[in-house]
């Protein structure tokens, strides 16, 4: 229980970004060097003096809250030094190292895990593609990993529990805060067939920022990812990137030329980043060579069949405009003093945004003018993206949305 004490201090730390604990941890060894470490300690470690003066915060009445608030309302919790750990989730390069949550546990290593992503303002043509397509992979055995966002997170995740499959929930906020409130019902659904999950404490509100940051998880929580319905710019474009960067497959369902809604996933198609699918078949034979004995790939329900399940469980009513679509939104170009704020950027995300404001680059571009690794740039470029200080364009080219003055 110490242990565990130590693990929620450290992972709530204000200020913090996704892969700092994990980065402290193997310096380290366990959250308890970190909490008892001197200050100079802090300093070695690369920390910037700010990241160094919250670690000085040694009070655990807020650990000890979050272990209360976790017995009360019957979640879980799992540290990344726990034996039942995800192996596929620990090897991605910022790993949460703490997870909270609700229903079945995370048995995902040794099964086929398929992240079905895309827009929470979906056509009816995606729709019926991500209810397909959660429904056939439930039924040959594999475990849909998505959002809990309407739209193809929502069709998704009710077309496999349709199939009678497990599927797992990735959250962005806590798991007891129900967002969108419309989705309650799907909720006690997933907790009941498979795994509400979050690495939010109990009480956490559903942040916009939050999403992005989340879908790292989703993508390494999976072996491969499915885009159903993609704008541009889209928070499943940002997932399917990190699945990229995670070394997973990514696949997408091609779209009409002129639908908005599809216009990143046949991106993604056109740039070569994602397979095309045209169904759960396609998905399936790219991972059955690996799971022998373990998938059982059936032939499509007949269309009458399939819709009728579909339709079992009523949609849910639709949700007012709310701050998670401001994921999708970026902010005007704007100044931003580094005299101001000196710790408002790492050193890394500083000096990518100074070379990128006047010009537009490719992350191999970047890496050679800031003269930083290429494994560095893209985990800032990822950090920059999520805050909305930096946008993709076409080419896989990145643009500052913001300029610094001194």
């Amino acid at each position: 229980m110490a242990n565990l004490n130590y693990f929620l201090w450290l992972t709530t730390r204000k200020g913090f970004q996704p892969g700092d604990p994990w980065q402290l941890l193997q310096r380290f060894g366990t959250p308890e060097a970190i909490y008892f470490a001197a200050p100079e300690e802090y300093a070695l470690a690369g920390l910037s003096p700010a990241k160094a003066k919250v670690l000085e915060d040694k009070d655990l009445s807020g650990a000890e809250k979050i272990l209360a608030d976790c017995d009360r309302l019957g979640i879980r919790i799992l540290t990344i030094q726990d034996a039942e750990y995800p192996e596929r989730l620990a090897q991605i390069y910022d790993p949460p190292c703490v997870l909270y949550w609700r229903g079945k546990s995370l048995q995902v290593d040794g099964t086929l895990t398929v992240g079905v992503v895309g827009t929470r303002s979906c056509t009816p043509y995606g729709t019926n593609l991500a209810g397909k397509l959660g429904l056939e992979l439930a039924r040959s055995g594999a475990v849909l990993v998505s959002g809990m966002a309407q739209g193809i997170d929502t069709a998704g995740l009710k077309g496999a529990l349709q199939g009678g499959g497990t599927v797992i929930s990735v959250l962005g906020g806590g798991i007891d805060v129900f967002y969108p409130s419309g989705n309650r019902w799907l909720y006690e659904d997933v907790a009941a067939a498979g795994t509400l999950v979050s690495e939010y404490p109990p009480g956490t509100r559903h942040e916009a920022f939050h999403f992005p940051i989340r879908n790292r998880i989703l993508s390494g929580l999976s072996m491969g990812v499915a885009v159903v319905e993609a704008g541009q710019p889209s928070g499943a474009l940002i997932t399917a990137r990190l699945a990229l960067e995670q070394d997973r497959e990514v696949f997408a369902f091609p779209g009409p030329a002129d639908a908005p809604a599809s216009l990143g996933a046949n991106r993604l198609i056109q740039r070569g980043e994602a397979k095309l699918i045209l169904s759960a078949a396609d998905v399936l034979e790219e991972f059955a060579p690996l799971f022998p004995g373990r998938l059982h790939p059936r032939p499509p329900l007949p269309e009458k069949e399939a819709q009728s399940r579909l339709e079992v469980v009523p949609e849910p009513p639709k949700a007012e405009k709310t701050e998670e679509k401001e994921v999708d939104k970026g902010p005007q170009r704007a100044y931003i003093s580094l005299s101001d704020d000196p710790e408002a950027f790492t050193d890394d995300e500083r000096d990518l945004l100074l070379a990128l404001q006047r010009r537009i680059l490719t992350a191999d571009d970047l890496s050679e003018a800031a003269q930083i690794p290429a494994r560095r740039v893209l985990s800032a470029l990822t950090m920059l993206q999520i805050r909305g200080m930096v946008e993709e364009r076409p080419g896989k080219r990145y643009a500052a949305c913001v300029i610094l003055t001194s």
